[in-house]
Protein backbone atom coordinates (compact mmCIF):
# COMPACT_ATOMS: atom_id res chain seq x y z
CA UNK A 1 0.00 0.00 0.00
CA UNK A 2 2.70 2.08 1.11
CA UNK A 3 4.58 1.36 -2.17
CA UNK A 4 1.64 2.55 -4.29
CA UNK A 5 1.13 5.58 -2.60
CA UNK A 6 4.24 6.60 -3.40
CA UNK A 7 4.72 5.77 -7.13
CA UNK A 8 1.24 8.01 -7.27
CA UNK A 9 2.79 10.84 -5.71
CA UNK A 10 5.78 10.87 -8.11
CA UNK A 11 3.46 10.51 -11.24
CA UNK A 12 1.88 13.45 -9.74
CA UNK A 13 5.54 15.47 -9.07
CA UNK A 14 6.19 14.11 -12.74
CA UNK A 15 3.02 15.40 -14.31
CA UNK A 16 3.33 18.61 -12.60
CA UNK A 17 7.02 19.40 -13.84
CA UNK A 18 5.50 18.45 -17.07
CA UNK A 19 3.31 21.10 -16.93
CA UNK A 20 5.06 23.59 -15.68
CA UNK A 21 8.05 23.75 -17.97
CA UNK A 22 7.90 24.41 -21.89
CA UNK A 23 6.42 22.21 -24.40
CA UNK A 24 6.60 22.45 -28.41
CA UNK A 25 2.98 23.40 -28.03
CA UNK A 26 3.22 25.74 -25.11
CA UNK A 27 6.85 27.62 -25.26
CA UNK A 28 8.93 29.03 -22.43
CA UNK A 29 7.35 32.57 -21.12
CA UNK A 30 9.43 35.47 -21.90
CA UNK A 31 11.21 36.67 -18.88
CA UNK A 32 9.93 40.21 -17.38
CA UNK A 33 11.97 42.83 -18.79
CA UNK A 34 12.67 45.37 -15.70
CA UNK A 35 13.72 48.52 -15.23
CA UNK A 36 17.77 48.30 -14.43
CA UNK A 37 19.93 51.23 -12.51
CA UNK A 38 23.64 51.42 -12.00
CA UNK A 39 25.47 53.82 -9.53
CA UNK A 40 28.45 55.40 -10.79
CA UNK A 41 30.37 56.89 -7.51
CA UNK A 42 33.66 57.88 -10.41
CA UNK A 43 31.66 60.74 -11.88
CA UNK A 44 32.70 62.71 -8.35
CA UNK A 45 35.77 63.78 -10.84
CA UNK A 46 33.38 66.07 -12.57
CA UNK A 47 31.47 67.86 -10.14
CA UNK A 48 35.36 69.94 -8.66
CA UNK A 49 34.45 69.01 -5.45
CA UNK A 50 30.54 70.66 -5.39
CA UNK A 51 27.12 68.52 -3.78
CA UNK A 52 25.86 67.55 -6.42
CA UNK A 53 23.83 64.61 -8.96
CA UNK A 54 23.70 63.48 -12.35
CA UNK A 55 21.16 61.32 -13.47
CA UNK A 56 21.16 59.00 -17.04
CA UNK A 57 18.07 57.36 -18.39
CA UNK A 58 18.94 55.17 -21.64
CA UNK A 59 15.43 54.78 -23.36
CA UNK A 60 16.10 51.62 -25.60
CA UNK A 61 17.65 49.79 -22.54
CA UNK A 62 15.08 51.32 -20.26
CA UNK A 63 18.42 51.67 -17.96
CA UNK A 64 19.18 54.69 -15.00
CA UNK A 65 22.78 55.37 -14.69
CA UNK A 66 23.55 57.84 -11.73
CA UNK A 67 26.17 59.42 -9.39
CA UNK A 68 24.92 60.33 -6.10
CA UNK A 69 21.59 58.30 -6.34
CA UNK A 70 20.54 59.85 -2.62
CA UNK A 71 20.95 63.25 -3.85
CA UNK A 72 19.06 62.83 -6.79
CA UNK A 73 16.14 61.95 -5.15
CA UNK A 74 16.33 64.90 -3.24
CA UNK A 75 14.01 68.21 -4.27
CA UNK A 76 15.17 71.41 -4.95
CA UNK A 77 13.55 74.26 -6.91
CA UNK A 78 13.80 74.04 -10.44
CA UNK A 79 14.47 77.73 -11.25
CA UNK A 80 14.71 78.65 -15.03
CA UNK A 81 14.22 74.46 -15.96
CA UNK A 82 10.07 74.87 -15.18
CA UNK A 83 10.10 77.39 -18.32
CA UNK A 84 9.22 74.02 -20.15
CA UNK A 85 6.48 73.90 -17.85
CA UNK A 86 5.34 77.21 -18.14
CA UNK A 87 5.80 76.90 -21.98
CA UNK A 88 3.30 74.26 -22.01
CA UNK A 89 0.94 75.45 -19.84
CA UNK A 90 0.95 79.23 -21.83
CA UNK A 91 0.72 77.84 -25.18
CA UNK A 92 -1.77 75.18 -24.07
CA UNK A 93 -3.95 77.84 -22.47
CA UNK A 94 -4.03 80.14 -25.31
CA UNK A 95 -1.93 83.46 -23.61
CA UNK A 96 0.28 83.11 -25.89
CA UNK A 97 -0.56 82.04 -29.38
CA UNK A 98 3.22 81.20 -30.78
CA UNK A 99 6.61 80.69 -29.84
CA UNK A 100 7.43 83.61 -31.94
CA UNK A 101 4.85 86.09 -30.42
CA UNK A 102 6.39 89.33 -29.39
CA UNK A 103 6.13 90.19 -25.59
CA UNK A 104 7.92 93.80 -25.24
CA UNK A 105 10.41 94.41 -22.86
CA UNK A 106 8.60 97.47 -19.91
CA UNK A 107 11.96 99.62 -19.89
CA UNK A 108 12.98 97.77 -16.82
CA UNK A 109 17.21 97.53 -16.81
CA UNK A 110 18.43 94.04 -16.13
CA UNK A 111 22.22 92.85 -15.18
CA UNK A 112 21.65 90.61 -18.12
CA UNK A 113 22.15 92.39 -21.60
CA UNK A 114 19.72 90.05 -23.04
CA UNK A 115 17.21 90.34 -21.35
CA UNK A 116 16.48 94.57 -22.22
CA UNK A 117 14.84 94.16 -25.41
CA UNK A 118 11.78 92.16 -26.97
CA UNK A 119 11.68 88.87 -26.87
CA UNK A 120 9.13 85.66 -28.41
CA UNK A 121 9.21 82.77 -26.28
CA UNK A 122 12.13 81.21 -28.32
CA UNK A 123 14.12 83.70 -27.35
CA UNK A 124 13.44 84.20 -24.10
CA UNK A 125 14.01 80.45 -23.62
CA UNK A 126 16.98 80.52 -25.07
CA UNK A 127 18.04 83.32 -22.84
CA UNK A 128 16.63 82.44 -19.82
CA UNK A 129 14.57 85.44 -19.44
CA UNK A 130 12.83 85.33 -16.32
CA UNK A 131 10.79 88.49 -16.89
CA UNK A 132 9.56 87.38 -19.84
CA UNK A 133 7.94 84.16 -18.07
CA UNK A 134 6.88 85.92 -15.19
CA UNK A 135 4.82 87.87 -17.42
CA UNK A 136 3.15 84.57 -19.12
CA UNK A 137 2.40 83.55 -15.59
CA UNK A 138 0.46 86.17 -14.78
CA UNK A 139 -1.71 85.90 -17.86
CA UNK A 140 -1.95 81.44 -17.11
CA UNK A 141 -3.27 82.64 -13.16
CA UNK A 142 -3.31 80.64 -9.92
CA UNK A 143 -5.97 78.39 -10.92
CA UNK A 144 -5.23 77.17 -14.26
CA UNK A 145 -1.23 77.13 -13.31
CA UNK A 146 -2.23 74.59 -10.68
CA UNK A 147 -4.03 72.98 -12.64
CA UNK A 148 -1.85 71.66 -15.53
CA UNK A 149 1.02 71.41 -12.27
CA UNK A 150 -0.96 68.47 -11.03
CA UNK A 151 -2.19 67.26 -14.44
CA UNK A 152 1.91 67.23 -15.69
CA UNK A 153 2.49 65.04 -11.98
CA UNK A 154 5.51 67.79 -11.91
CA UNK A 155 7.63 67.99 -8.50
CA UNK A 156 5.66 68.09 -5.38
CA UNK A 157 3.05 69.89 -7.48
CA UNK A 158 3.12 73.07 -4.90
CA UNK A 159 2.86 76.82 -6.61
CA UNK A 160 2.50 78.36 -3.18
CA UNK A 161 4.00 81.88 -3.13
CA UNK A 162 3.78 84.83 -6.00
CA UNK A 163 2.32 83.57 -9.19
CA UNK A 164 5.06 85.23 -11.08
CA UNK A 165 8.15 83.83 -8.97
CA UNK A 166 7.00 80.51 -7.11
CA UNK A 167 9.58 78.45 -9.01
CA UNK A 168 12.46 81.07 -7.59
CA UNK A 169 11.19 81.49 -4.54
CA UNK A 170 8.53 79.76 -3.34
CA UNK A 171 7.71 76.08 -2.30
CA UNK A 172 7.51 74.52 -5.59
CA UNK A 173 10.50 71.57 -5.29
CA UNK A 174 11.44 68.56 -8.04
CA UNK A 175 14.17 66.15 -8.27
CA UNK A 176 16.49 64.87 -10.85
CA UNK A 177 14.96 61.58 -10.86
CA UNK A 178 11.64 63.69 -11.36
CA UNK A 179 13.06 65.89 -13.88
CA UNK A 180 14.47 62.85 -16.16
CA UNK A 181 10.57 61.48 -15.87
CA UNK A 182 9.12 64.49 -16.55
CA UNK A 183 11.42 64.64 -19.89
CA UNK A 184 10.83 61.27 -20.86
CA UNK A 185 7.02 61.85 -21.07
CA UNK A 186 7.81 65.36 -22.99
CA UNK A 187 9.93 63.38 -25.47
CA UNK A 188 7.27 60.67 -26.18
CA UNK A 189 4.93 63.34 -26.11
CA UNK A 190 3.12 61.72 -22.76
CA UNK A 191 2.29 65.22 -21.43
CA UNK A 192 -1.20 66.34 -21.42
CA UNK A 193 -0.41 69.47 -23.89
CA UNK A 194 -1.73 69.18 -27.21
CA UNK A 195 0.72 67.38 -30.17
CA UNK A 196 1.40 70.65 -31.42
CA UNK A 197 2.29 72.22 -28.49
CA UNK A 198 4.45 69.66 -27.49
CA UNK A 199 6.26 69.62 -30.62
CA UNK A 200 7.06 73.62 -30.01
CA UNK A 201 8.76 73.45 -27.18
CA UNK A 202 11.08 70.82 -28.20
CA UNK A 203 11.80 72.33 -31.07
CA UNK A 204 12.65 75.45 -29.10
CA UNK A 205 14.82 73.28 -26.52
CA UNK A 206 17.22 72.17 -29.26
CA UNK A 207 20.67 73.75 -28.19
CA UNK A 208 22.74 71.84 -31.01
CA UNK A 209 23.12 69.21 -33.74
CA UNK A 210 25.63 67.59 -35.11
CA UNK A 211 25.76 64.91 -38.02
CA UNK A 212 25.45 62.27 -35.03
CA UNK A 213 23.31 63.32 -32.54
CA UNK A 214 20.87 66.54 -31.46
CA UNK A 215 21.26 67.90 -28.21
CA UNK A 216 18.31 69.57 -26.19
CA UNK A 217 17.71 71.11 -23.08
CA UNK A 218 17.59 73.55 -20.24
CA UNK A 219 19.29 75.69 -17.73
CA UNK A 220 17.77 76.94 -14.33
CA UNK A 221 19.41 78.73 -11.31
CA UNK A 222 18.43 79.66 -7.65
CA UNK A 223 19.76 82.27 -6.04
CA UNK A 224 17.15 83.33 -3.95
CA UNK A 225 16.89 80.43 -1.24
CA UNK A 226 20.13 78.86 0.49
CA UNK A 227 22.18 76.69 -1.04
CA UNK A 228 22.15 78.13 -4.53
CA UNK A 229 21.21 75.50 -7.26
CA UNK A 230 22.15 74.91 -10.82
CA UNK A 231 20.77 72.88 -13.10
CA UNK A 232 20.41 71.26 -16.52
CA UNK A 233 18.27 68.74 -17.70
CA UNK A 234 17.29 67.55 -21.34
CA UNK A 235 18.52 64.93 -23.52
CA UNK A 236 20.88 63.85 -26.41
CA UNK A 237 19.11 61.77 -29.52
CA UNK A 238 21.70 59.53 -31.38
CA UNK A 239 22.47 56.38 -33.05
CA UNK A 240 18.05 55.74 -32.94
CA UNK A 241 17.94 56.22 -29.07
CA UNK A 242 17.40 58.87 -26.61
CA UNK A 243 19.43 59.49 -23.42
CA UNK A 244 17.41 62.06 -21.15
CA UNK A 245 19.68 63.42 -18.11
CA UNK A 246 19.49 66.04 -15.40
CA UNK A 247 22.27 67.56 -13.24
CA UNK A 248 22.26 69.55 -10.20
CA UNK A 249 25.05 70.90 -7.70
CA UNK A 250 25.52 73.16 -5.22
CA UNK A 251 26.94 76.69 -6.22
CA UNK A 252 29.86 78.30 -4.08
CA UNK A 253 29.42 81.33 -2.25
CA UNK A 254 29.15 84.05 -4.62
CA UNK A 255 29.38 81.93 -7.29
CA UNK A 256 26.35 83.21 -9.63
CA UNK A 257 27.09 80.76 -12.70
CA UNK A 258 24.29 79.61 -14.83
CA UNK A 259 26.02 77.25 -16.96
CA UNK A 260 28.28 75.17 -14.48
CA UNK A 261 25.60 72.02 -14.58
CA UNK A 262 25.81 72.23 -18.40
CA UNK A 263 29.43 72.80 -18.20
CA UNK A 264 29.34 69.38 -16.33
CA UNK A 265 26.90 67.42 -17.74
CA UNK A 266 28.23 67.96 -21.23
CA UNK A 267 31.88 67.10 -19.84
CA UNK A 268 30.07 63.43 -18.39
CA UNK A 269 28.38 63.27 -22.14
CA UNK A 270 31.47 64.03 -23.84
CA UNK A 271 33.82 61.43 -21.89
CA UNK A 272 30.59 59.08 -22.68
CA UNK A 273 31.22 59.43 -26.63
CA UNK A 274 27.41 60.29 -26.64
CA UNK A 275 28.28 64.11 -27.59
CA UNK A 276 30.82 65.14 -29.83
CA UNK A 277 33.58 67.78 -28.82
CA UNK A 278 33.64 71.16 -30.55
CA UNK A 279 37.43 71.92 -31.17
Amino acid sequence: MARALSIVALAVLLIGCAAAGPTPDRPAAAPTIATTSETKPELEKYFDGQPGTFVLYDLKRDHFLRYNPDRAAQRFLPASTFKILNSLISLETGVIPDENTVIKWDGTPYDIPEWNQDHTMRTAIANSVVWYYQELARRVGKERMQKYVDAAGYGNHDISGNIDSFWLDGALRISANEQVEFLKRLYQDNLPFSQRNLHIVKDILVLEKTPVSQLSGKTGTQLRVKPSINWFGGYVEKDGNVYIFATNLELSEGDTSSTRAKETTQRILLDMGLIQSHQ
